[in-house]
């Protein structure tokens, strides 16, 4: 592995955190290397005590393990480039809405509360050793039908997690991209008022 690779902290304009400093989302996963049941344990137990507006906690999970039915269903509804990568990683985590209440009153915070979860997750997994890259690029009725959610759950997201390895085991423009410096727009732009 390169060190290119296994370091890529930002550019950031005011010191932060290490684990958010050095947190990436790499395409270029190990297809050797696990995950444990207790790391998945626990990058799942940070997604849940994420704060939830109202603490209605209206997100779910399905958790799948590379080489396990789950993760094939997974997989096999990933959409255009995430197909071509994402059958590395060590699991593969799909990030669900609660739309609505079990008496069909909208939950409007669902999209809100499941990205702070998987935000918690993500710095976790960081501090468990291990890389995330979030997809949106999902068929989201082809997971619902696989596993078998009911209408009010509506998966949104998919979240690899693994070991990070060689950019060679990508295409060579994805391999390119995996070692672009990272940017992000200025934080003038970013915040539009602070007084």
């Amino acid at each position: 592995m390169t060190t290119q690779t296994l370091s890529r902290s930002t550019d950031s304009s005011q010191p932060l955190v290490p684990l958010l400093e050095e947190r990436w989302s790499p395409r270029s996963y190990d297809e050797t290397a696990t995950i444990s049941a207790e790391q998945l344990d626990a990058v799942l137990e940070a997604a849940r005590w994420a704060p939830s507006a109202m603490n209605l906690q209206p997100r779910r999970f399905v958790a799948a393990r590379r080489g396990t039915a789950a993760f094939d269903a997974v997989t096999a509804n990933l959409l255009g480039f995430n197909a071509a990568w994402a059958f590395r990683a060590s699991a593969l985590v799909v990030g669900i809405l609660e739309t609505t209440n079990e008496d069909g009153e909208p939950l409007r915070f669902a999209e809100y509360d499941l990205g702070q979860s998987l935000a918690f997750l993500t710095v976790q997994a960081h501090a468990e050793g291990l890389h995330v890259h979030q997809m949106a690029g999902i068929d989201a009725a082809g997971l619902s039908a696989a596993f078998d959610l009911p209408e009010r759950f509506v998966p949104f997201t998919v979240t690899a997690i693994g070991t990070v390895a060689d950019p060679s085991v990508l295409d060579e423009k994805a391999a390119a991209r995996e070692v672009a410096p990272r940017t992000r727009m200025p934080l003038d732009e970013v915040v539009l008022v602070k007084e």
